[in-house]
């Protein structure tokens, strides 16, 4: 029978969205509880632009979310709207296709960011969370969902997530990245899909060929760590030989007994 434990199902999720919701909830829980000097996550374009770049800001300024409920919520719809992306989209059928799509998005809300900059933010992922969002749902015509338990057309989310946050303490700035999200969204919908289909145009935010390249390694290198765990593990097992104890017929408990006589 298959395994249930809950160790068993989480790594059946898919894995892309499985690591990035992990890693969003653990640095989160470490930057808000103190164990992790915010200074190091935060999104700040100025540290990017210095030399020496912090370019790991251009991830972990992504994968922040909201203080106290946040932290669940923020977590939730991440991992939602991402799944649903790496397993269900249609123009997302490998996982270096979603990879790039993350890419493109995040780019284009950290240039608009940069360009438009209404306001400080610490973090930029509620705007990823509204562009997923938005993708995803564009694929669910006709279907219904609850959001803060009011149903409402799948592609009416986003734009009900960015309303709603108005009416939460710091919910200007979520309007506003979500307003980021949306337009970063549009961007690549029109530069992959309508552009492309209807003007006739080239796909110019096709997934390159090193993005299959870099996964397929990455892959490899996993298998082959995997697969050397299997054999070292399976070689420690030990056997009768090593052990000194002869298999044969009788159970084990049998040959214990000392040795047999003859009776009569």
């Amino acid at each position: 029978m298959p395994d249930n434990t809950i160790s068993d199902q989480y790594w059946r999720l898919p894995p892309i969205s499985r690591t990035l919701a992990t890693w969003m909830f653990l640095s989160s829980v470490g930057l808000y509880f103190g164990f992790v000097p915010s200074q190091w996550l935060g999104w700040h374009s100025s540290y990017i632009l210095r030399f020496p770049p912090q370019i790991w800001r251009l991830a972990t300024g992504f994968l922040i979310t909201g203080p106290q409920l946040g932290l669940l919520f923020d977590t939730y719809f991440f991992y939602k709207a991402a799944s649903d992306m790496e397993t269900g989209h249609p123009r997302m059928r490998r996982k270096e296709d979603f990879i790039w799509y993350l890419i493109c998005v995040c780019s284009f809300i950290a240039i608009i960011d940069y360009f438009v900059a209404i306001m400080p933010f610490f973090a930029l992922t509620r705007g990823l969370i509204v562009a997923l969002t938005y993708t995803a749902t564009q694929q669910q015509q006709g279907l219904q969902v609850n959001y803060m338990f009011v149903p409402l057309p799948a592609p009416l989310m986003p734009y009900a997530m960015i309303g709603i946050s108005l009416l939460f303490p710091g919910g200007i700035q979520d309007f506003f990245l979500g307003l980021y999200g949306l337009v970063a969204a549009h961007m690549w919908e029109f530069l992959t899909r309508i552009y492309p289909q209807l003007g006739g145009g080239p796909n110019i935010l096709q997934t390159p060929e090193f993005m299959t390249r870099l996964v397929r390694a990455v892959e490899g290198r996993i298998q082959a760590v995997s697969h050397s765990g299997v054999t070292g593990a399976s070689g420690n097992m030990p056997s009768g030989s090593s052990t000194g104890v002869s298999s044969g017929p009788l159970p084990d408990a049998w040959r214990t007994r000392g040795a047999g006589r003859r009776l009569g």
